[in-house]
C-alpha cells in the first residue's frame, strides 16, 4: 500500500521532540499503526537516532543486571552518539555511577514521597498551612 510506505516523505506533519523520543522507547506491540509508520520514517530518516535508542537501552540492561564491567565500553560507544553529552556526564562521575550499580541500595522510595508530597503543595497552591497539608497528605494515602 502507497499509505504504509515508511519514508521521510510520508511524514505530513513533523511530530515534536517529545513524541519523537516516546514513540522510540515505546514497545512496537504498543504503538498505533501509524505511529509504526511515523518510527519507520524516523529511523529510515536519521539512523543516529536509532543508534542512541539502543546505547539508551543497553545502559538500562546495563544497570538493571548490574554489569559494572560494562562501564567502560559504554562510555567509549556513547561519547560517539547523539547521547555524548550524557555519555560525558557519566564518565565525570563514574565512581558514582558504578557505586549505583553495584549498590543493592537505592533512594526511589525517598524520591517517591518527595515527589508526592510537591504535587500535594502544588495542588493546594499556597492555600495550606502545616495543618492542612497534614491533612491532605493523611488523606492522600
Amino acid at each position: 500500500m502507497r499509505g504504509d510506505k515508511a519514508d521521510a516523505e510520508s511524514l505530513t506533519r513533523i511530530p515534536s521532540a517529545r513524541t519523537i523520543a516516546r514513540l522510540l522507547t515505546t514497545s512496537r506491540d504498543n504503538l498505533t499503526k501509524s505511529e509504526t509508520v511515523t518510527i519507520a520514517a524516523i529511523e529510515s530518516g536519521v539512523p543516529l537516532l536509532v543508534t542512541a535508542r539502543d546505547i539508551i537501552a543497553d545502559f538500562h540492561l546495563m544497570v538493571r543486571r548490574k554489569a559494572e564491567n560494562q562501564l567502560a565500553s559504554w562510555i567509549d560507544r556513547a561519547r560517539d552518539s547523539l547521547v555524548s553529552s550524557f555519555g560525558h556526564g557519566v564518565a565525570k562521575d563514574i565512581q558514582a555511577v558504578r557505586a549505583a550499580i553495584v549498590s543493592p541500595w537505592s533512594n526511589g522510595q525517598t524520591e517517591g514521597q518527595i515527589t508526592k508530597l510537591k504535587l500535594v503543595k502544588r495542588q493546594m497552591y499556597g492555600r495550606g498551612k502545616l495543618d492542612l497539608l497534614h491533612a491532605r497528605l493523611i488523606g492522600a494515602t
